[in-house]
C-alpha cells in the first residue's frame, strides 16, 4: 500500500492539473491485491469494475438526477452490471467509482470536475495494476495461506 501511495504521489506531482490525488489514491488501494496467486486476475477484475462504475457515474451525470438519488441509482445499476458481467468479486470497486464520479462540490463546474475524477480513477487503476504486476510477476511474491493445510500436515507427519 505504501508503494501505491508514493506512486500516486509522484504521478500527481507531474500531472496535478489533470489528476485529483485523493481519488487516484482510493482507486489504487481498491485495485491493489497484495497477496494470493490470483492477484493479477483480481486486479484486472477490479479495474473492469472500476470502469463499469465510472461509466455508470458519467451516464448518470447526463441524466441530471439530484444527489443523493443519483448515487443510489448508480450503485444499484453498477452492481447489476457487475453481476451480469460476472464481476461480483470486485463489486466494492464499482461502488467506489460511482461515488467518486458523482460526488462534486457545489459551485464547481460539474463536467470538468467529473472528467478530472474519471482521469483519477483510470490513473489509480493503471498504477494499481502496474504495482500488482511488478510484485506478483517479476518478483514472484508467494504468500502462504493463513489456514493452509500443508504446514499442518508437515508437523503431523
Amino acid at each position: 500500500m505504501c508503494i501505491g501511495h508514493f506512486t500516486v504521489f509522484f504521478t500527481v506531482v507531474f500531472f496535478h492539473e489533470w489528476i485529483d490525488y485523493p481519488w487516484s489514491l482510493i482507486s489504487v488501494v481498491l485495485v491493489l491485491s497484495p497477496e494470493g496467486t490470483d492477484a493479477p486476475d483480481l486486479a484486472l477484475a477490479r479495474i473492469k469494475a472500476n470502469l463499469v462504475g465510472a461509466s455508470v457515474g458519467v451516464a448518470l451525470l447526463f441524466s441530471q438526477i439530484s444527489s443523493p438519488w443519483n448515487i443510489a441509482i448508480g450503485a444499484a445499476l453498477a452492481l447489476f452490471l457487475c453481476d451480469r458481467l460476472k464481476l461480483n468479486t470486485a463489486a466494492r470497486s464499482t461502488l467506489a467509482a460511482v461515488i467518486i464520479i458523482l460526488l462534486h462540490q457545489e459551485g464547481v463546474n460539474l463536467w470538468s470536475s467529473a472528467l478530472i475524477r474519471v482521469g483519477a480513477v483510470i490513473t489509480g487503476c493503471v498504477l494499481g495494476l502496474a504495482i500488482t504486476y511488478i510484485f506478483h510477476s517479476i518478483f514472484k511474491i508467494n504468500t502462504l495461506a493463513i489456514n493452509s493445510e500443508a504446514p499442518k500436515k508437515e508437523r503431523e507427519g
